[in-house]
C-alpha cells in the first residue's frame, strides 16, 4: 500500500499576517489607567499626610541672629551657676540673641556621658528657634567678657572668616594627615571650632543654621558613636567625624582659639587676654583651689564692669 506524501512546503510562503495589535492596546491602556490611578492616591496620601507642608523649603529670616546655648549640671542652684545664667542672659538680651539654658537631664542620652548633652541641646535650639542664623554652644564653666563683640560679625562675618580661619592645618595636631581646605571661602563656612594643646575643643562653637546644621548635629550624636565609649566622648566623636566624613571637613573652619574659646590659664590651651570674646574654665574640677567656682572669681567682677559700661 503507498500512502500519499504531505505537500511540499512551497518555496514561497506567504508573508506572515502582522500580529493583532488589540491585545496590546488594551493592555497599555489598563496601565496607564492603573498608574494614573496609582499617582493620585500617592498624591492624596502625600496631602493628607501634610507632606506639602514638611516639603516646603523653609527659609531663615535670621531673628534672632544667634541663639546662646548652655547645658547646665543637673539641680545646682550654686551662687556659681547663678552667675553664669546673669552672664548670658545680660549678653544675649543686649544684642537680641535667643538664649537656651538646659540641664543635661533634659535629654535622653542613653546612658552616654552628660557631656553628650550639649548636641542635643544645640539641635534643640534649632527646633525652638527654627528663624535663628547662628547657634553659639558655650559651655557652662566659661563666661562672656566682652559685651560689644556680636558673633554673626565677630566670629561668622565672611571677610572675618576668611582673613582668620587656619588653612592647611592638621584637623588633629600635631600631625593628622586629614587637614584643613585651603580653598574654602567665607561664605560657605557652617561650623566653626578652635583646638587646643590636645585636639579640636568643643567648649565653645557655632554653628550655621539650616539642613547642614541638622545633618551634622545628627551625625555627631549618631548612636554608633556613643558606643565607641572614646575616651573623650563626644570631642573624640567629632574628631572622628571631622576626619573621615568630606561633607564636614568642606564647611569647616577652624580659628585661632582665643577668638571664640581662650582658656583662664595656659596649661591647655591659649591663655585669655582682655577685650577676648570668652574665657572657659578648662579642666577645672568641682573642689579644690582648681575649682570652676574659684577660676571664675577672678573674672566674674571683670565682665560685669564690662557689662555695665556697655
Amino acid at each position: 500500500m503507498h500512502y500519499a506524501y504531505p505537500p511540499r512546503k512551497s518555496s514561497n510562503p506567504p508573508p506572515y499576517l502582522p500580529r493583532s495589535s488589540r491585545i496590546p492596546r488594551i493592555r497599555k491602556s489598563q496601565l496607564r489607567s492603573i498608574a494614573l490611578f496609582g499617582l493620585v492616591v500617592i498624591v492624596l496620601v502625600w496631602l493628607f499626610s501634610g507632606g506639602s507642608k514638611h516639603g516646603k523649603h523653609h527659609t531663615i529670616s535670621g531673628k534672632p541672629s544667634v541663639v546662646v546655648v548652655t547645658v547646665f549640671d543637673d539641680n545646682d542652684l550654686s551662687a556659681y551657676h547663678k552667675n553664669i545664667r546673669e552672664n548670658r542672659l545680660q549678653y544675649a538680651e543686649k544684642h537680641g540673641y535667643g538664649i537656651l539654658m538646659a540641664k543635661a537631664s533634659d535629654y535622653d542620652l542613653a546612658g552616654s556621658p552628660k557631656s553628650w548633652a550639649k548636641v542635643t541641646a544645640a539641635r534643640h535650639a534649632i527646633t525652638e528657634y527654627p528663624d535663628c542664623k547662628y547657634i553659639w554652644y558655650l559651655e557652662q564653666n566659661a563666661l562672656i567678657m566682652n559685651p560689644h563683640l556680636k558673633v554673626e560679625d565677630y566670629v561668622m562675618g565672611a571677610s572675618k572668616l576668611e582673613s582668620s580661619m587656619l588653612k592647611d592645618l592638621p584637623v588633629v595636631p600635631p600631625d593628622s594627615i586629614i587637614k584643613t581646605f585651603t580653598h574654602l571661602k567665607g561664605g560657605d563656612v557652617e561650623l566653626v571650632l578652635t583646638q587646643d594643646k590636645e585636639g579640636l575643643a568643643s567648649g565653645s562653637f557655632v554653628i550655621k543654621n539650616g539642613e547642614w546644621a541638622k545633618f551634622f548635629l545628627d551625625t555627631w550624636f549618631d548612636p554608633l558613636y556613643r558606643s565607641y565609649n572614646f575616651q573623650k566622648a563626644e570631642t573624640h566623636a567629632l574628631e572622628h567625624i571631622v576626619q573621615w566624613h568630606p561633607t564636614i571637613l568642606s564647611k569647616l573652619a577652624i580659628l585661632p582659639q582665643r577668638v571664640l574659646n581662650a582658656y583662664s590659664r595656659n596649661d591647655h590651651g591659649e591663655q585669655y587676654k582682655d577685650g577676648d570674646i570668652a574665657v572657659l574654665f578648662a579642666r577645672c574640677s568641682a573642689t579644690g583651689d582648681k575649682s570652676c567656682a574659684k577660676e571664675s572669681e577672678r573674672f566674674s567682677q571683670q565682665w560685669r564692669t564690662s557689662f555695665s559700661r556697655a
